[in-house]
């Protein structure tokens, strides 16, 4: 009989005080108001370890949500995602606490030069002994453009271009600049580096100009693991040439299904094999020892629900908490003339604004969520493994850190005796290797990344030395 599918499984997290569960910061023992003290992301990194999580995923914006209402305010009273802090500065502090638990943290490449971000995250694998992860993101906030001197946004598809040469520039870096055994530390010769093994990248290209050589030496994983969120044509044919753990959903198993097949035949395009990617859902689990004690806690998270902080985050351009809720949406479009917005065409016909508001507040209660005791929790998620075909969770926080340890207390041990998670960790393993099996450390030789290493592919000029 064959061993069970195994599941990933990642908390779900943001330097921010209200992430995605909107108004539930005010719940009784809630520690997000603590998300600038270093002590939060210690102790947090901790539970996560002890729970046997595989990985904190940190999600993260470079700009406000000021849409809805016309401004910042709604975002700035609900704590909706500003303030906010720089998640790869999280990482070392948690990693000093732990040795399993990986992260992974999210990074724009739409607004700073890749130079300075491959040396950042060579420095996080150095630190975390090769247990981070990048969620490559382009950014999406119009307050993100204009705070990075932009007037409007860089249109989606020209953001997917200018990051596919990025990770060209990165993976010349990670991967080309630096040989395996660079590194000789020679006392006696006095050597540290050997100049042979280290070379000039000279990338040029439309969007960027480097030169290198990489500042730092090799490290455990080289690149970190590729994580990427995405569900448009442009975001499918950039997973499947880069990603290895793609961030995706959908309100039913059918919509995974085909979510996920289109990424695998994006993938097969650039000759990588049935399984080169593998496919997290964000889940919501809200577990208790009862079924009154589920009830309970159910209902002091939908009572306290911001029906301002999803709208908000939603970035509507209408504010359908003005109007009666017998109001139909159509007409609350055609009164401001914004019947061209995306979220006209996504409405069913005849919705009102009492349906649109009761609908957005449960709408995280979809496919993926699930409230009961632990044995029905393990059911559910049996059935999103072997049913829908995915391959891990981003645990969605209602509380902190009672979710989490929810969770590891009650979950995991049920999901384990299941034969449906690992028991422990080895020592030294890297988080590419807890998704993808022993001894996957480093890119496959599939993967487009791998096809810089030991210099080739490089495109060194030859006026310009070869070696730095």
């Amino acid at each position: 009989m064959p061993e069970p599918k195994k599941l990933i499984v990642n908390l779900f997290e943001m330097a921010c005080v209200s992430h995605i569960t909107h108004g539930l910061w005010v719940l009784e023992g809630n520690n997000r108001h603590r998300t600038a003290d270093i002590e939060y992301w210690t102790e947090l990194a901790q539970i996560s370890e002890e729970a046997g999580f595989d990985a904190i995923f940190l999600a993260d914006v470079v700009g406000a949500y000021d849409v809805f209402r016309g401004g910042p305010e709604t975002a700035l009273r609900e704590g909706l995602q500003i303030p906010n802090l720089d998640p790869l500065i999280l990482i070392p502090a948690m990693a000093a606490v732990t040795r399993s638990v990986g992260f992974g943290a999210t990074f724009s490449t739409s607004y700073e030069p890749p130079f300075a971000f491959a040396r950042r995250m060579s420095t996080l694998d150095h630190l975390t002994r090769g247990r981070v992860g990048w969620n490559i993101v382009t950014s999406y906030l119009p307050n993100a453009a204009r705070n990075f001197g932009l007037a409007e946004e860089i249109p989606h598809d020209r953001r997917y271009e200018i990051a596919d040469e990025y990770l060209d520039v990165l993976y010349k870096l990670w991967e080309g600049s630096w040989d395996d055994g660079a590194v000789l530390a020679d006392r006696g010769a006095k050597v540290y580096s050997d100049p042979g093994a280290v070379r000039y990248i000279n990338h040029r290209g439309e969007n960027f100009s480097v030169a290198g050589p990489h500042l730092t030496a090799p490290s455990p994983q080289r690149t970190p693991v590729l994580f990427q969120a995405t569900g448009s044509p442009a975001g499918i044919a950039f997973a499947g040439k880069h990603a290895e753990v793609v961030f995706t959903g959908g309100r039913t198993a059918a919509d995974f299904r085909t979510n996920a097949a289109a990424m695998d035949a994006a993938a097969a395009v650039h000759g990588r094999g049935q399984g080169a990617v593998r496919y997290i859902v964000q889940a919501g689990v809200v577990v208790g020892r009862t079924d009154g004690e589920v009830a309970r806690k159910l209902q002091d998270y939908r009572a306290h629900a911001s029906v301002d902080g999803v709208l908000a985050h939603g970035g509507f351009a209408i504010d359908p908490t003005t109007y009666p809720r017998e109001t139909l949406v159509a007409d609350i479009l055609r009164r401001e003339g914004k019947e061209h917005l995306p979220l006209a065409r996504g409405l069913v016909p005849g919705t009102t604004a009492g349906e649109l508001l009761d609908n957005l507040v449960s709408g995280r209660e979809g496919r993926y969520f699930v409230a009961g005791t632990p044995s029905v929790v393990a059911d559910a998620i049996e059935r999103w493994m072997d049913e829908d075909g995915i391959d891990g969770i981003n645990l969605r926080q209602y509380h902190s850190f009672d979710t989490a340890r929810d969770f590891g207390e009650l979950v995991v041990p049920e999901l384990r005796r299941r034969g449906r998670l690992r028991e422990g960790r080895p020592a030294g393993e890297t988080l590419r290797e807890r998704i993808f099996g022993p001894g996957a450390t480093r890119l496959p030789e599939e993967h487009h990344g791998s096809r810089y290493r030991g210099g080739r592919h490089l495109g060194v000029p030859a006026t310009e030395p070869a070696h730095a």
